[in-house]
Parts: C-alpha cells; sequence; structure tokens
C-alpha cells in the first residue's frame, strides 16, 4: 500500500488563518504610501520655490540692479518685483522651471501642478486640497511660501 504524502485540509486552513492574522497587523503600516508621497512632492515644490527665489534674489544683488530688474537665470528672462521673482508664470514659475499649467492640461497630464493666480500670489496645486502658494515680496516684507494643509 502506497502513503499518500501532502497537508491536510485543517494544516492549510490554519496556515491560511496565521497569513491573515498577520497581514492585519502589517498592512495599516503600508497602506498609506499616498499621503507622504503627496506631502513629499508639496515640500520638495516649497524647497524649489523657496530656492528659486533666493538664487534670482543673489543674481540681482551680483549684477547691482536695481530691485525690481529683471534677472537672467540659464538664459531665461525672470521678472522681479522688491527684489524677488514675481508671482507669476513669468517670475518664480520660470525660476523654478516648474511644470506648471491649467486644469485641462493637468487632467491631460500635461502639467505636474495645477498654476492658479490668487489675490496674494501664485498657487500650484497637486491636487485639489493640497497645494503650496508663494506670496510675492513687498516692500516691507520678503516672500513668503506656504503648504496648506500641512499633511495631505
Amino acid at each position: 500500500m502506497k502513503k499518500q504524502a501532502g497537508f491536510t485540509l485543517i494544516e492549510l486552513i490554519m496556515v491560511i488563518v496565521i497569513l491573515g492574522v498577520l497581514s492585519a497587523f502589517a498592512l495599516p503600516r503600508f497602506a498609506d504610501f499616498g499621503s507622504s508621497a503627496r506631502e513629499a512632492s508639496l515640500n520638495g515644490l516649497a524647497g524649489a520655490l523657496r530656492s528659486s527665489a533666493n538664487i534670482a534674489r543673489a543674481q540681482q544683488l551680483a549684477n547691482g540692479a536695481a530691485s525690481d530688474a529683471d534677472v537672467i537665470l540659464d538664459g531665461v528672462t525672470i521678472n522681479m518685483v522688491n527684489g524677488y521673482p514675481t508671482a507669476n508664470a513669468n517670475g518664480i514659475i520660470r525660476a523654478a522651471q516648474v511644470s506648471a499649467g491649467t486644469q485641462a492640461e493637468f487632467d491631460a497630464g500635461q502639467a505636474d501642478y495645477v498654476l492658479a493666480t490668487i489675490a496674494t500670489g501664485i498657487t500650484l496645486t497637486l491636487r485639489e486640497d493640497c497645494f503650496v502658494t508663494y506670496n510675492a515680496a513687498t516692500a516691507s516684507a520678503p516672500f513668503s511660501v506656504v503648504i496648506t494643509p500641512d499633511e495631505c
């Protein structure tokens, strides 16, 4: 008589139950990568805006130009106001070399961020509830970059 080899039904069920319990503890740790990625994208964008504004400012100071004089970075003219890039496509967007566009371009995958001009500056939106706002410098204050909300 030949002995049959293999697993019993009870053994297979126990393995499935153990794997289910382990996955119930492990899955929540890895399930929220999307918000971390969005937060990292916004922080990266905010850093690029800050760096670009400061580089344009440094170039203007190196040129000895007036605070509203345009500067040229990498062959591209950057519009300036009060010593920093303006809050528009010809200012900070060019300086930071950000791929920004309209909602239609964003939906079609032709832009990384949606560009919107607001009363105090310019907003780059990663998705409808995650955005970075660059506020142009005024005579009494330098530029500011604000991430809203703190976490996406």
